[in-house]
């Protein structure tokens, strides 16, 4: 078992590139190749899991504690030949001053070669004071190699391996010269998203080519940290228990639009007993049929603002169910859909409705970065804990307008932006939409707490209409929100 973590100097060095072609490139080779990001990333990870074939899992020391890391690593990587860590920022970046929260941190904590990737534009000899200082800055973290990358050219190429080779003598595994192979298109949010890229694979085998040519696999493979696979690693990890019948049906949002969605919440719905039941915003006339929740995750909806307001019939379902009931989050994106209407760039396009507030995009980032959120009493999920401080994050260039008064909000607001700068999660009927994103991970999961939740409403609704329910209507409130998906319903409310 082969651990690589990919890093940088700093950011935008393009080292998402070379892990996208390093995870392709090897598990061509017929590697089983495990990818892993770090921090809270959604967009990366997509590309990561699409290259290497297997889902990537994110890291973060923000919402886990370093078992936790640990753990998640281990039960990830019992089937795999090689792990590879895509890190974010520069190796020694981070929140904290001594660097406890930092790639190297990461690095050092999972026992990981790192590959340093350095962007070589415009430096030469200058590359050798560079990795000096890398070197002695911390001597802890496991060095094994650099790839230079964004080279110009041969004469580039040269002056550099001669600089390191002479002053350094840090192995150069790999040199990338600059070319529109391994670009990928971005926008206000970073990457475009894979499942946006009509040809992500192409783009994925082609930086997968460039790398193949430029960087030297078997130096790679031979430099990163090699641990042995014990079963009693792994005897002291809680695994999520074995269910046989799923006790309610979520409905959750998966399409262009709406695509951010952390493999630990879905992990930790189905342990608690929840039937996935994905549908497309932008294609679906009707809502999925008898289910019990709705989960909306972030994405970009601005981008595809026309056709979610050309759905007319679905968008009519989902607000008639959220306004009969039906137990719902919503998560940055989910909840811009929700509101009355998205502008962005001079257009405005009408969404579901169900949020009494206009969604405005700005030029630059509302919310951005980690948060920290306390729930208060208007939280409607059981297992509220108002004493404690939860981990959560956001990056949204949108904000809400013209929002009504006596909204009631579940989190107050340590720190971050959240909605209004003091609060954060807007509770509606059996609704909670918000800017933070939460991931159902350590002490404080919110997957089996939203199941939970379900179940309570469903209860509660049987208990109030006994007789619907023994007609055969089912537990399900898509009884009734079946009969709105009918051409022009839209037009007719």
């Amino acid at each position: 078992m082969r651990f690589l973590y990919v890093s940088a100097a700093q950011k935008s060095s393009g080292k998402t590139a070379l892990s996208i072609g390093l995870c392709a490139a090897l598990a061509k080779r017929g590697f089983s190749v495990q990818p892993f990001k770090k921090g809270p990333d959604y967009i990366d990870p997509m590309w990561l899991s699409a290259a290497a074939g297997r889902t990537c899992w994110n890291l973060d020391f923000h919402t886990q504690s370093s078992a936790a890391i640990l753990a998640t690593v281990s039960l990830q990587t019992v089937n795999a030949d090689v792990a590879l860590i895509e890190g974010n920022k520069g190796l020694h970046d981070g929140v904290d001053l001594e660097g406890i929260d930092s790639s190297a941190a990461l690095a050092r904590l999972v026992d990981a070669t790192v590959v340093l990737v350095i962007n070589a534009s415009g430096i030469t000899r200058g590359i050798a004071p560079l990795l000096m200082g890398y070197q002695v800055f911390d001597t802890k973290v496991q060095l094994g190699g650099i790839i230079l990358n964004k080279v110009s050219g041969c004469r580039h190429e040269s002056k550099l391996r001669a600089a390191v080779e002479r002053y350094v003598g840090i192995p150069v595994l790999g040199a990338v010269h600059v070319s529109q192979d391994l670009n990928i298109a971005e926008r206000h949010l970073g990457l475009m998203p894979s499942n946006e890229h009509s040809e992500a694979r192409a783009v994925i085998d082609r930086i997968s080519d460039s790398v193949e040519r430029q960087v030297d696999l078997e130096r790679v493979l031979a430099a990163a940290t090699r641990h042995e696979k014990k079963i009693e690693e792994y005897m002291n990890i809680k695994i999520p228990p074995m269910r046989y019948s799923p006790r309610v049906r979520i409905a959750i949002a998966c399409d262009a639009a709406f695509g951010f969605y952390y493999p630990d919440d879905l992990a930790a719905l189905d342990s608690a007993g929840a039937d996935v039941v994905p549908f497309d915003t932008l294609r679906d006339s009707c809502f999925p049929s008898h289910v019990d929740g709705l989960f909306i995750g972030g994405g970009f909806p601005e981008l595809h603002m026309a056709a979610l307001e050309a759905n007319t019939n679905l968008r009519f379902a989902i607000r008639k169910a959220l306004e009969s009931g039906l137990p719902t989050y919503a998560e940055c994106g989910g909840l811009m859909y929700l509101s009355r209407r998205i502008t962005w760039q001079g257009d405005t396009c009408a969404m579901v409705g169900f949020i009494a507030a206009d969604t405005v995009m700005h030029d630059r980032p509302h919310g951005r970065g980690y948060m920290h959120i306390v729930e208060n009493a208007a939280m409607p999920w059981p297992g509220r804990h108002p004493d404690v401080v939860h981990a959560a994050h956001e990056f949204h260039h949108s904000s809400l307008e013209n929002l009504e008064s006596g909204v009631q909000f579940a989190y107050d607001v340590v720190r971050g932006e959240g909605i209004t700068g003091r609060q954060d999660g807007i509770v509606t009927h059996n609704t909670l939409a918000t800017y933070a994103h939460r991931r159902s991970v350590g002490a404080l999961p919110w997957g089996g707490r939203f199941v939970a939740f379900i179940e309570a409403c469903r209860a509660s609704r049987s208990r109030a209409h006994p007789k619907k329910r023994q007609e055969g209507d089912g537990d399900s409130l898509q009884g009734s929100t079946q009969r709105l998906c009918p051409a022009g319903a839209m037009e007719k409310a």
